[in-house]
């Protein structure tokens, strides 16, 4: 079993609101910088370690959208999108701490480019 990560488990740390007038964290992302979008695969000891929902946590504490998924090879794959600083913030989260359980070998990064607009809303855990 998991420990759980603060967010799933209702623990939330003390921040300073965030007033995005109504548009929500996609609107608000898309007029502030340039934003970048970044597929990755991380290889390891990455599933059944909990590795996609520390993911999906870390990436909304962050503040990126997109997506994560387990593979039938082992891997852990998706796609992140956000502002270029978030991003690489979750670059280095997904190269070097995964979940508690894990053990990141290496993680490959592909398809890095600018793109004009966010394509997700959230960040979400696919099947």
């Amino acid at each position: 079993m998991c420990p759980l990560p603060l967010a799933a488990a209702g623990v939330t740390a003390p921040r300073t609101p965030l007033r995005l007038l109504g548009r929500g964290l996609a609107a608000a992302m898309s007029t502030a910088r340039p934003l970048k979008s970044v597929d990755y695969e991380v290889f390891g000891r990455v599933q059944g370690v909990c590795f996609r929902m520390y993911t999906e946590d870390e990436a909304r504490k962050i503040g990126v959208v997109g997506w994560v998924k387990n593979t039938s090879k082992g891997t852990v794959t998706g796609q992140v999108q956000g502002p270029e600083e978030k991003v690489n913030s979750m670059k280095s989260w997904l190269s070097k701490i995964g979940s508690p359980s894990s053990r990141i070998d290496r993680t490959n990064f592909s398809n890095e480019k600018t793109i004009s607009k966010l394509e997700y809303s959230n960040f979400s855990i696919r099947y």
